[in-house]
């Protein structure tokens, strides 16, 4: 059987307002310690992950394969939190709890008595119903997720650009034309790249 496909994750580097790189972790490190070596001075050298576009520090000393050596390894799907802080949680016998976490939740007593009445108990019946809540506004959730990492690239790289303000209550607003116009002037590689990472962060139209 084959093995579940790990999200492919890339990296874009920016000097100011220039684009370096984009790629691998490794390929971006490099394309940034060649930049980073070669200039006296100069704007600084932004890395950030494509995914949430949260920035990405990168340890510049050494040699470059020292560079390369010291990069984090590609992250593994990530194993269930544990139930409970402290050591592991013994496992009863019977069924397995298949990654299923206990937190705390707090409900007004009227809640916990529907709850009560609901085939499988309030477990199961809150499981139920954060999954169809999750259905329900994945569209929601991707939108927004697009919009928040598009807005962490442009804070870093365009804060001071003329019509930022514009461009991000454009982007909030899901005003795909407005945005557009309000970066229209901005250097050529921050352009491009907002337009791609606002690529899907306004509604489809019709």
């Amino acid at each position: 059987m084959n093995e579940p496909l790990q999200r492919l994750t890339t990296f874009t580097a920016f000097a100011g307002s220039e684009h370096l790189a984009t790629g691998d972790l490794a390929t971006v490190a490099a394309a940034v310690k060649r930049r980073h070596d070669a200039m006296q001075e100069g704007a600084a050298i932004l890395v950030f992950d494509d995914e949430t576009c949260r920035p990405v520090e990168l340890d510049l000393r050494g040699s470059l394969s020292e560079v390369l050596a010291r990069l984090p390894a590609p992250s593994a799907p990530s194993e269930p939190a544990p139930e409970t802080e402290g050591e592991p949680t013994p496992r009863a016998p019977g069924r397995p709890k298949l990654g299923v976490v206990a937190r705390e939740v707090t409900l007004l007593p009227r809640h916990w008595e529907w709850l009560g009445t609901q085939p499988g108990g309030a477990s199961v019946t809150l499981r139920k119903l954060v999954e169809a809540a999750r259905r329900a506004s994945a569209g929601e959730d991707q939108l927004r997720a697009k919009r928040e990492a598009a807005y962490r690239f442009l804070v870093a790289v365009a804060g001071n650009a003329a019509g930022f303000e514009e461009a991000t209550r454009a982007l909030f607003g899901g005003d795909r034309e407005h945005f557009e116009h309000s970066i229209a002037t901005w250097p050529a590689d921050v352009r491009e790249h907002a337009e791609k990472l606002t690529a899907q962060a306004f509604p489809l139209a019709g």
